[in-house]
């Protein structure tokens, strides 16, 4: 898209009441941002647009406001693309469900969006099992070829993309905030690492946007809208977790739980799930299986889990060492690792996520620490 056109959609999406039915129903309309915001009144009124989104429409006499221009001008300086739905670009799955975001905001790789993936999301305040087990599960869908896409939020989304690193492969992070953010701040090293290894941060909020609660169940539809389906790692009822299965099952998406201590609170929603005709998960195999065996493995995938038992740095390979031994209890970034380690950005992004699973170290919002 031309700046003109970036101006533009940004404006349109600015709108009061204007979600993104109503901007993908102007586009249609005119096919193209800029003429959309040249409509008249009474056409907005006929494409069944509030009329606090006529009225503001109409104040903008088809110019760009001033706050898009700034946003603008943020794209224009930095590494974000702007997907509009009819690009090449545009995840082909995500045309498929209601409400496709009209225009889309991405750091990373094109091509990482568009890859078959499998979507894993949970609980914020996991169990330790609950967290190893998304490491583990991620890692293992990898090596199938899929990308492990999640929400970048703590807890069992952290876990996702961390053992997707670990695997080798490629995760996606679907944001509630806009492209200039990560939230929350303690995962802006995890969202490096995701962009170093080939990942993909994405999100359909514009430059500025904050983290507000009804972004989030927002979030979710795209969560699952990218994906083949979902597999849900311990929730509680109710829980955000239960909202994106819910999205997948109307996406026409495949729903998939793991089940777990029947007294535990976070393995409430994962039953229910599984009363309600969910697949059951237990291994990597058994998502290849509910997807249809259409993947098959692009190494031999080793029984056990994929992190040592042992804390010891020294039983988790030579780099794993080498970027430990270049941490201390005070934080440091990937580039001051980079720096003292002389390894690959990607190298060191991989080492450090497997550091983090096994519990040798922490990701604070001033970079990477020991944690003891």
């Amino acid at each position: 898209m031309d700046s003109d056109r970036i101006a533009a959609a940004l404006t349109l999406l600015a709108l009061p009441r204007a979600g993104a039915s109503a901007v993908n129903r102007m586009l249609d309309a005119t096919g193209d941002p800029c003429q959309a915001l040249r409509l008249p009144a009474p056409m907005l009124t006929a494409l069944g647009l509030h009329p606090d989104t006529v009225s503001a429409h109409a104040a903008c006499r088809g110019l760009s406001s001033t706050q898009a221009l700034r946003q603008r001008d943020w794209l224009l300086g930095s590494d974000v693309q702007v997907l509009p739905r009819n690009c090449e670009e545009y995840p082909g799955l995500l045309l498929q469900i209601a409400r496709p975001p009209p225009f889309l905001f991405l750091k990373g790789s094109a091509a990482a969006i568009r890859l078959p993936q499998v979507a894993l999301v949970g609980s914020r305040k996991p169990t330790p099992a609950g967290r190893e087990f998304a490491a583990d599960l991620a890692a293992g869908l990898v090596r199938y070829g899929l990308a492990v896409t999640s929400g970048l939020a703590r807890g069992i989304d952290t876990a996702a993309h961390g053992g997707a690193l670990v695997g080798g492969g490629i995760t996606v992070a679907v944001m509630g905030t806009g492209p200039d953010r990560v939230y929350p701040a303690s995962n802006r090293e995890l969202a490096a690492r995701v962009l170093a290894s080939g990942g993909a941060l994405l999100t359909e909020y514009p430059p500025g946007v904050p983290p507000e609660a009804a972004h989030f169940p927002q979030r979710n539809r795209l969560i699952s809208g990218l994906g083949l389906g979902v597999v849900v790692v311990e929730a509680a009822l109710p829980s955000g977790s239960l909202s994106t299965a819910t999205h997948a099952a109307e996406q026409g998406r495949e729903v998939m739980s793991v089940p777990g201590p029947v007294r535990s609170p976070t393995s409430r929603g994962c039953h229910e799930l599984l009363r309600n005709g969910a697949a059951l998960i237990e291994t990597p195999e058994d998502v290849i299986r509910a997807l249809g065996d259409r993947f098959k493995p692009r190494v031999v995938v080793s029984p056990g889990p994929v992190l040592a038992p042992s804390t010891d740095p020294r039983e988790l390979g030579e780099q794993a060492q080498q970027v430990f031994a270049a941490t201390s209890t005070l934080p440091a970034g990937i580039d001051l690792l980079v720096s003292r380690c002389g390894l690959p950005v990607a190298e060191v992004s991989a080492a450090v996520v497997l550091l983090e699973l096994a519990g040798l170290l922490e990701s604070t919002p001033a970079g990477v620490a020991r944690l003891r």
